[in-house]
């Protein structure tokens, strides 16, 4: 996975299908804004929901029920790429309305912490973008497999916590705001950077291989994941460098 969704498999099958047409980049792009634009919008009405809640109870089944939905969308499209349109817009809805309930928790706490979140967001799309696109950063498969591996450990860390919480463990060193905390974040933080790299290198080589048209859907759902993943990690940065 670059993201956790995009493999390099994908490139070793075979996808095309008759009059399907082909990926290009363009058409990723214009997906990306689409599934961004579906996200924003369901985020807006998570936020508001949340704002005129009576019961904080419902508001965080709310978030588990659709973070649980959205993570089985995510799961099934990695097998059947080939709905990736229709399971991608229903993925950027259950994430917007989860989105936007979670960013008006933190936003209580810490007033500005979304927009500042939102901000470094995307700052770090564009920088990512420009060391890509000049070559600065080159995707080679050594530094695909590292950032694979660093991925796949950061997502076994935060299983184990998730396993422990149902027992009321808590990790301190994921949680709180310690030295040791906040460093283990920055890292999470550069790692989901670094996937954004792989995200662009898969659509730029899926434009090449002429994967069918889905792919564009695939491809955009992929980047999603990746910007959703670094946003969180940043407001969770952000609230713990607020804390101290």
């Amino acid at each position: 996975m670059s993201s956790p969704v995009f493999s390099e498999k994908t490139f070793s099958a075979t996808y095309q299908r008759e009059n399907a047409g082909v990926m290009t980049v363009n058409g990723t792009i214009s997906r990306a804004l689409i599934l961004t634009s579906i996200l924003v919008g369901f985020a807006l009405y998570g936020a508001h929901l949340f704002a005129n809640a009576t019961d904080m109870g419902l508001m965080m089944n709310i978030v588990k029920g659709t973070a649980i939905a959205a993570l089985v969308i995510a799961i099934v499209m990695m097998f059947k790429k080939e709905y990736a349109m229709p399971l991608s817009i229903v993925y950027a809805i259950l994430e917007g309305v989860c989105l936007g309930i979670i960013s008006m928790i933190f936003e209580s706490t810490y007033n500005g912490i979304v927009f500042q979140a939102l901000g470094l967001t995307i700052m770090v799309l564009f920088l990512m973008l420009f060391l890509y696109r000049f070559k600065i950063i080159r995707v080679t498969e050594k530094f695909r497999s590292v950032i694979i591996v660093a991925t796949s450990a950061i997502f076994g860390m935060y299983l184990l916590s998730f396993v422990l919480g149902f027992f009321g463990i808590n990790l301190p060193f994921l949680t709180g705001a310690t030295p040791l905390a906040i460093g283990i974040n920055v890292v999470v933080v550069i790692i989901a950077s670094l996937n954004l790299l792989l995200d662009f290198d898969f659509i730029e080589k899926g434009a090449q291989n002429n994967l069918p048209k889905y792919f564009e859907w695939y491809s955009a759902f992929g980047l999603l994941v990746t910007l959703i993943w670094l946003y969180l990690e940043l407001l969770k940065l952000l609230s713990k460098l607020n804390k101290r």
